[in-house]
């Protein structure tokens, strides 16, 4: 039975008896009658606008959540690999845990600010070689003539594409 139903109950019960209304304890049992009548109408509007506020907020949950997902990528969706536009590297704040893409030349310069907390992120590049198919320990994108792995020694007098010596 909602409050509506309870009320309208209450005055038939009121009603029913047929009470003399000139009486003083007639005319405050009228009044409190009147009262819960106007607590009710007051409960009813505030459920109403309880529904239009929820409703507003799951329409706006949902344009929220297309949002996100065109914004902010969970790992299992992370298109990190899939660029045309060059190499790129996951790397995982310490501080806040998110998981960051990362392009090459980004990672060269060593360092970038956390997109997502803003801690500033350094990269120790010291003993590696990347995309280093000649084995020069910089950032060419050139073959060995030899055509052996990277770093080999057959012939060390090969300059690569960047004038270093392979």
């Amino acid at each position: 039975m909602t409050i509506k139903e309870k009320l309208a109950y209450v005055k038939g019960l009121v009603e029913g008896l047929e009470l003399d209304k000139n009486k003083p304890e007639v005319k405050v049992l009228s009044e409190l009658v009147d009262f819960l009548d106007d607590i009710t109408q007051n409960v009813s509007d505030l459920e109403d606008g309880y529904d239009d506020l929820a409703d507003k907020i799951d329409e706006i949950d949902a344009d929220l959540g297309y949002l996100e997902d065109d914004f902010y990528e969970d790992e299992s969706n992370c298109k990190c690999d899939e660029s045309d536009d060059g190499v790129f590297y996951e790397v995982t704040c310490p501080k806040c845990n998110e998981t960051v893409c990362v392009s090459e030349p980004i990672l060269l310069d060593g360092r970038i600010d956390c997109p997502n907390c803003g801690e500033n992120l350094e990269f120790d590049l010291d003993g590696l070689s990347l995309k280093d198919k000649c084995g020069c320990n910089s950032f060419c994108e050139c073959e060995p003539e030899c055509g052996c792995e990277p770093g080999c020694d057959c012939e060390s007098d090969n300059k690569c594409e960047n004038d270093c010596n392979c």
